[in-house]
């Protein structure tokens, strides 16, 4: 399909539904893209697969993850392969599924954190939400109403990515200011941290979490090196807004971009929808659309079209 863009798996708070929209605000060619919070990296996905950059950084504390991504472009045959033994052993397990999931879950966290192993995790645990507890060990619990996504399913999402980005890409694992150091004239950094409005100190998807502070000060040194950059942060949903705005003194445009209902107000009975914030340095803004059916705020003016 034209508009189709590949996925592994399900990723709470992937951005990929949103790629769309945060597209637009990035120029049609650029040199390389940055991402130093990858999670499932649905934003390098969304901009290979419209051949926007030459190169790639996918960056992730969480390196399991980061292994995931680094099978699936560079040797998808492989890793398709190991997560079908991972995910056929369920179906053959004398205590059942469940069970199954708790046996992968005890050997990852006692050690054998291969790119599989945490596919089938995250393609089975609740939400698509990883989860670590304070020792650090994934602690989220199966779905019970689903298997996971087939192999079947996987492959042709796989083989997709890794003809987008296989000998293009680079990975890491790093402290995202480590990554920031990084970038150069030329780059585009799209930063999508753990949001103020899960955590203010650690966020348990994470294994730390992003103080305000130093983020902002991460922030004011990309505007001064002259780094182009996108960040996904916080947002509103009915009255409620998320978290504390980035400084207006960093000179970025706000715009609240729609995510759709809220899954929490439609049980509630109510339908609210849900706006995701993104933050445009100075030298994105000229890229910015002209508002079509759309809720944009400035740092400085709020305008609501």
């Amino acid at each position: 399909m034209k508009g189709f863009v590949p996925h592994i798996v399900q990723y709470q708070g992937s951005k990929r539904i949103l790629a769309p929209q945060i597209l637009r605000y990035m120029p049609r060619k650029f040199e390389r893209l940055i991402e130093p919070f990858a999670g499932m990296a649905a934003i390098t996905i969304a901009v290979a697969k419209q051949g926007r950059a030459n190169r790639y950084v996918i960056n992730d504390l969480n390196m399991p993850l980061v292994n995931i991504l680094q099978s699936a472009i560079e040797t998808p045959n492989e890793l398709v392969a190991d997560y079908a033994t991972v995910w056929n052993e369920q179906f053959s397990f004398e205590q059942g599924s469940v069970n199954h999931f708790y046996k992968v879950r005890e050997d990852f966290n006692n050690g054998n954190q291969t790119a599989a192993n945490m596919l089938y995790l995250l393609a089975r645990c609740v939400k698509g939400s990883v989860r670590y507890g304070s020792n650090g060990q994934f602690n989220q619990s199966p779905d019970k109403r689903r298997n996971g996504t087939s192999p079947k399913t996987l492959k042709p999402n796989v083989d997709a990515i890794s003809y987008y980005l296989k000998g293009r890409t680079e990975f890491m694992s790093k402290d995202y200011k480590e990554v920031l150091n990084e970038a150069r004239t030329g780059d585009i950094v799209y930063m999508d941290p753990p949001y103020q409005g899960v955590s203010n100190v650690r966020d348990c998807r994470y294994f730390s979490g992003i103080d305000f502070h130093d983020f902002v000060e991460a922030i004011e040194r990309l505007n001064h090196r002259g780094i182009d950059f996108l960040i996904s942060y916080d947002g509103k949903c009915g009255d409620k807004q998320y978290g504390e705005d980035l400084p207006a003194e960093l000179g970025l445009q706000k715009v609240l971009l729609n995510a759709g209902l809220s899954s929490q107000s439609v049980l509630l009975g109510k339908k609210e929808v849900t706006y995701e914030a993104l933050y445009i340095s100075p030298g994105l803004q000229q890229y910015a659309p002209k508002p079509s059916n759309t809720v944009e705020y400035s740092l400085f003016d709020q305008v609501v079209i």
